[in-house]
């Protein structure tokens, strides 16, 4: 059962992900995602089998910090009002929709009690899930490596060297981000759980506690 909620909160997390990114970009003026049909809540169009359902489904059976992704919505950078910034609003959007849903669901789950067990084991199980399965996503899609959203931000402030740098690394950047996780775990670990510690711990800031 567990493991079924968790993949339901992935599937719909990563949906909300790639739909704010298209739906940024076809604001800004570019018509690429909607064309390709991907302006949808349709999960068929948005997911990835690997990293929409395979490694977030085997890193919470690790009991590691649950993150993934889904297909990238095809973006005409040429197409958007104020290029690199307006590249960097719709990489923003992605990881502001995963912090969204999260906030969303702790304020839920903390005034209604839920989160702490008033509703049973499985609505306390399900918004402690929303909460720190999106947080994941958002601080995982924030890391600044080519193809991850937090590169194209980087992107829109780098200089032109380093802009260079970040446009050779594109083709190999999804094998460093496996490596540095296959050799870092541990320590990619920490950093996760920590910042999601830290943003939760701001959560209850912001409700008085």
């Amino acid at each position: 059962m567990n493991v079924v909620i968790v993949l339901i909160i992935v599937v719909v997390s990563v949906i909300l992900h790639e739909l704010s990114h298209g739906l940024v970009a076809y604001w800004l003026g570019d018509r690429t995602a909607k064309d390709a049909g991907r302006l949808t809540f349709n999960p068929i169009r948005h997911i990835d089998p690997v990293m929409s359902i395979l490694v977030p489904v085997v890193l919470y059976m690790l009991m590691a910090p649950v993150f993934g992704g889904a297909k990238p919505v095809p973006v005409n950078y040429h197409n958007l009002k104020w290029h690199e910034w307006g590249m960097a609003l719709v990489a923003g959007a992605g990881p502001l929709a995963n912090f969204l849903i999260a906030f969303i669901a702790f304020l839920i789950g903390h005034f209604s009690g839920l989160l702490y067990g008033g509703g049973g084991e499985i609505p306390e199980f399900i918004f402690t899930e929303l909460v720190f399965i999106n947080l994941g996503f958002m601080i995982f899609n924030l890391i600044p490596i080519p193809p991850l959203d937090g590169s194209r931000i980087l992107y829109a402030i780098a200089p032109d060297g380093f802009r260079n740098i970040l446009i050779s690394m594109e083709r190999y950047g999804f094998i460093i981000v496996y490596l540095m996780i296959f050799l870092f775990g541990e320590v990619f670990s920490h950093l996760m759980i920590n910042s999601m510690q830290g943003i939760l711990n701001f959560f209850y800031l912001l409700v008085g506690q």
